[in-house]
């Protein structure tokens, strides 16, 4: 999720499309939010770790 992220903020950010690019921030914003609640030890989805 981080990486389609962050390659949907470049796609926005190259082609100056708007939507790509706020929607690129919403998902790398929610990727690191998981990871950072599977790496403190909290089950995210069912599972202990998210990568």
């Amino acid at each position: 999720m981080i990486a389609l992220g962050v390659i949907l903020l470049i796609l926005g950010f190259l082609f100056n499309i708007g939507i790509l690019w706020t929607i690129g921030i919403i998902l790398l914003v929610i990727g690191l939010v998981l990871f950072l609640l599977g790496s403190v030890g909290h089950a995210v989805g069912g599972r202990r770790h998210y990568w």
